[in-house]
């Protein structure tokens, strides 16, 4: 096999391909393939530890990235973004879109012995949307205030009801972020679910976690009584995953290029074309919103629409996304990646670097003065920003920054950074005392604007406070019309190009090494790795 051998996975023709499932055609090595063995798998993981175990209560990624072991959900999304039956043998949608009615499969049990059966169903899913669970993802994903609850109808017949249609529910029920616990775990140990452990991270899954050690390590322990994976699997012919958390990614990428790994996950650009022989690299783009940079209206100089539209000038993203990602992750222009549904090419083009554009408007805005530094000024105050960045910052993303800060003092436009720990970032987050921050967010369904852009928004840091744009997200999650939701979120990627609430600035693939004794690897929607058909050489 070719030294690191680079696979975009990315199909041109098809509108989820960058999402595919797709399999790691790696040869296996020396030795006999068979049941059982351990698979290492090495992640970056760094703020697994500070509460995030739970992908009902966390946002980040690799909370439902790991704990797909273990989760199981009603329903798979399929590479063509249809649904097949999971959890659940068939299910029902209310001519209005307020109701959906599952037919639960009645051999399915948690790991601790308890059943799966509606009222399994239903103690999920009320507390997601409990106020005292403080669930903010996986509320917005169940509807949030208009969840009316959940029905046991029988013992394995449930339906889910809202206040009004609620057209994302089976791409929500999808994900490990509504996968399922243990009732018993509910309800005795719900509040130790955020860190996590074995006999408290309980569900039906393929794996039973069984040891874990915070900033470590996290192992799982085949379910040798599955037999209910999305597409008919029974349980794994790998007895342990080995979860090993290395944030660093030259250390993820040199424990899978010495063997030490079987697979790693997030490996950077720069890293990926030089793994050595026998590793097959799987490079596929999320589809969701492309990381951004989210400019803050409601706090200092971003209130003024003009200022906003000259920071998004005055940054040459074509020349900073090429050279440090080295080609590997397109650069953005909308609030949906290329591969998410609803997706509005016309946009492409729309705001490119301009720096005589972005002075134009500046001096329109009124900061024409200079001081000693080039720093701009208006009435005594410096033309400055305070960009605040979640803890750990990939070097690639510190050099992205320093780029932006380069180009953007060019035009007089000062960007001061602060890397923060979770627990400082948050002080600041919580009452919005910055002026901007970043991030990207993996979705398939596009009503995640409705998180970011809507007046009451979970992840609304930039403030958006806008009644049209509140009705059309209000509009777009409630019909089932694909036609007019894909209408609508055209209107507002291109209401942000002009707007600019949302910088976007590329879109990230889901870039995994595999090591050559793995085969059998799959990947779902979010090109995050699935264990049901691996085997190890």
């Amino acid at each position: 096999m070719p030294a690191a051998s680079v696979r975009r996975l990315l199909p041109a023709a098809a509108l989820f391909a960058a999402t595919a499932l797709v399999l790691s055609a790696c040869s296996a090595s020396s030795g006999d393939s068979g049941e059982g063995g351990e698979l290492v798998w090495s992640i970056e993981g760094a703020n697994l530890s500070a509460g995030h175990m739970d992908p009902q209560v966390s946002q980040l990624d690799v909370s439902g990235m790991v704990q797909r072991a273990v989760l199981d959900s009603l329903v798979f999304q399929e590479e063509d973004g249809s649904f097949s039956p999971w959890l659940a043998t068939e299910w029902t949608v209310s001519d209005d879109s307020t109701a959906y009615t599952f037919t639960l499969r009645d051999d399915v049990t948690f790991t601790d012995g308890e059943p799966f059966d509606a009222a399994a169903v239903k103690a999920n899913f009320d507390r997601i949307v409990d106020p005292e669970t403080a669930s903010a993802q996986a509320a917005s994903m169940m509807g949030a205030d208009f969840y009316a609850g959940t029905e046991v109808v029988d013992d394995h017949t449930v339906t889910v009801r809202f206040t009004q249609p609620y057209a994302p529910f089976l791409q929500a029920a999808s994900t490990p972020q509504l996968g399922f616990y243990s009732p018993k775990v509910l309800k005795e140990s719900a509040d130790q679910l955020k860190a996590g452990g074995p006999g408290i991270t309980v569900g039906t899954g393929p794996y039973e976690l069984t040891e874990y050690t915070p900033d470590q390590e996290i192992v799982y322990t085949r379910n040798d009584d599955y037999a209910w994976g999305p597409h008919g699997e029974d349980a794994p012919d790998v007895e342990t995953l080995r979860v090993e958390i290395q944030p660093e990614a030259s250390v993820r990428a040199g424990v899978v290029k010495s063997g030490e790994a079987d697979l790693a996950s997030n490996i950077p650009p720069n890293l990926a074309g030089d793994l050595g022989d026998g590793i097959t690299v799987d490079s596929i783009e999320y589809p969701g919103l492309p990381y951004s940079l989210y400019l803050n209206e409601k706090y200092g100089v971003f209130s003024d629409e003009k200022v906003r539209q000259a920071f998004a000038r005055g940054i040459d993203v074509d020349a900073a996304v090429e050279e440090i990602f080295f080609g590997q992750f397109p650069r953005a222009w909308s609030v949906l990646s290329s591969t998410t549904p609803g997706y509005d090419a016309d946009v492409e083009g729309s705001w490119a670097f301009d720096s005589d554009e972005a002075n134009r408007l500046l001096d329109e805005a009124g900061w024409t003065e200079r001081d000693a530094d080039g720093i701009r000024m208006k009435d005594g105050e410096r033309l400055s920003v305070r960009w605040i960045a979640w803890t750990p910052v990939p070097d690639d993303r510190a050099a992205l920054a320093n780029a932006i800060q380069s180009d953007l003092k060019k035009i007089g436009f000062e960007v001061e950074r602060e890397v923060l720990e979770p627990g400082a970032y948050n002080e600041q987050y919580e009452p919005k005392t910055f002026d901007l921050t970043d991030w990207g967010f993996s979705g398939v369904d596009p009503d995640f604007l409705r998180s970011h852009l809507h007046t009451d928004g979970f992840q609304n840091a930039s403030q958006v406070t806008d009644p049209e744009i509140d009705g059309l997200l209000e509009t777009a999650v409630a019909t089932s019309d694909q036609t007019q939701r894909d209408d609508i979120y055209t209107q507002l990627q291109e209401w942000n190009a002009t707007y600019t609430a949302i910088v976007p600035l590329y879109s990230p693939s889901a870039i995994t090494a595999v090591g050559e004794r793995v085969e059998g690897l799959q990947y779902d929607l979010y090109g995050r790795p699935l264990f049901y058909d691996v085997t190890v050489g």
